[in-house]
């Protein structure tokens, strides 16, 4: 898959820039790459072709749970026998598609026991229903950032989305730089992306320098 550098050396060498020029620096192509990718990706999200796609979506393979009271999880309909966990800390930003928040998969960490997602008021309303103590299924949703889970005792979820915001990637004690991670756009879509980039930043160019800072040359 294209990594995030190589996206913006395609990008730059289309434009015929060079990367000691201090005006197009590398964060502002990659803001103008990822803005056309999840503008797209939105609209590739109607057409149900992203979850086909896996190396779009990236992974908290650990993600801690704490104990939470119900009205802090939006379930204030439930009196009784409704217990939450809540993630600890909040998740990055995930982007939304045409039907809300794009998780792939919340699942248990090995990845064995794999969660439904729902919201508050629906929650409410299986809680209600005759058949709930048959219902084995383990539900979460996302609010205000953080991810509850109404219906079960882990100390931690694993969780596949497409965020917003890098998240760290780290292989043993070492983590990846950005300019080496996945660049979470389709790759049919990068031509597309491409195009829209290379327009927009051709204006940018046209426009004259006023002796930019740089050090800002270098994704951090």
């Amino acid at each position: 898959m294209t990594t995030i550098g190589e996206s913006i050396s395609r990008v730059r060498n289309a434009l015929k820039a060079v990367k000691e020029d201090a005006f197009l620096t590398d964060r502002q192509i990659y803001f103008v790459i990822s803005k056309y990718g999840k503008t797209l990706i939105k609209r590739e999200d109607n057409q149900f072709r992203l979850m086909k796609i896996s190396s779009i979506f990236r992974v908290m393979p650990y993600l801690e749970l704490i104990d939470v009271d119900k009205v802090e999880a939006g379930c204030v309909g439930v009196y009784s026998g409704c217990y939450f966990k809540r993630s600890k800390e909040k998740v990055p930003p995930i982007l939304d598609g045409m039907f809300g928040p794009l998780f792939r998969t919340v699942s248990s960490i090995d990845g064995s026991i794999e969660m439904y997602i729902t919201d508050p008021g629906t929650w409410v309303s299986i809680t209600r229903s005759t058949t709930f103590k048959y219902n084995k299924r383990p539900y979460f949703w996302y609010l205000n950032g953080y991810i509850y889970c109404p219906n079960i005792d882990w100390d931690a979820i694993r969780v596949e989305a497409i965020f917003e915001k890098d998240v760290p990637s780290c292989d043993t004690d070492e983590c990846k730089l950005i300019q080496d991670q996945p660049l979470s756009i389709p790759e049919y879509l990068f031509a597309e992306v491409e195009q829209f980039a290379i327009k927009e930043l051709t204006m940018i160019m046209q426009v004259p320098t006023d002796g930019s800072d740089d050090s800002q040359n270098v994704l951090r």
